[in-house]
């Protein structure tokens, strides 16, 4: 099984992993902007080109011009660096990749039948998929 710094890394992502467990870090990476290189990483490593196509606010032809782009907006960089941090966790919470991706593709009854996948577009759905995890990690069942 993989340590927990292993896991708090995303393969193939190249942001601080300390960017998904300490806030401060977080907001100076947000505070700072991601590069469209890691807008590319993270599509090319965790696929769903459509979530990022939302969090970005495009279209699917125009998400390449954000792979060329020197730094993304705070907005955006905060959208991209939340969702990572949630599938951060449930690689984490579950010990494999694979096994978080699968999760995060399965329609969940706790969260109202949809994939955690297509709630982490907005704020509000990404916390929501945080919840769930907190309680898969504490025993709840979800």
């Amino acid at each position: 099984m993989q340590s927990t710094t292993e896991l708090a890394a995303i393969q193939g992502i190249k942001v601080p992993p300390a960017v998904f467990s300490d806030n401060e870090t977080f907001i100076e990476a947000t505070r700072k902007g991601l590069s469209g290189e890691i807008v590319k990483q993270a599509v090319d490593a965790l696929g769903h080109r459509e979530l990022f196509v939302r969090l970005l606010e495009t279209t699917t032809g125009n998400l390449s011009r954000f792979y060329r782009r020197k730094t993304l907006n705070t907005y955006h960089s905060e959208g991209i660096l939340d969702t990572l941090r949630v599938f951060s966790k449930a690689n984490s919470v579950f010990g494999d990749p694979d096994a978080a991706r699968e999760w995060m593709d399965t329609a969940i009854p706790a969260l109202g039948g949809q994939t955690p996948i297509s709630l982490c577009d907005t704020f509000a759905g990404r916390n929501l998929v945080q919840v769930a995890l907190r309680k898969i990690e504490y025993g709840e069942f979800v």
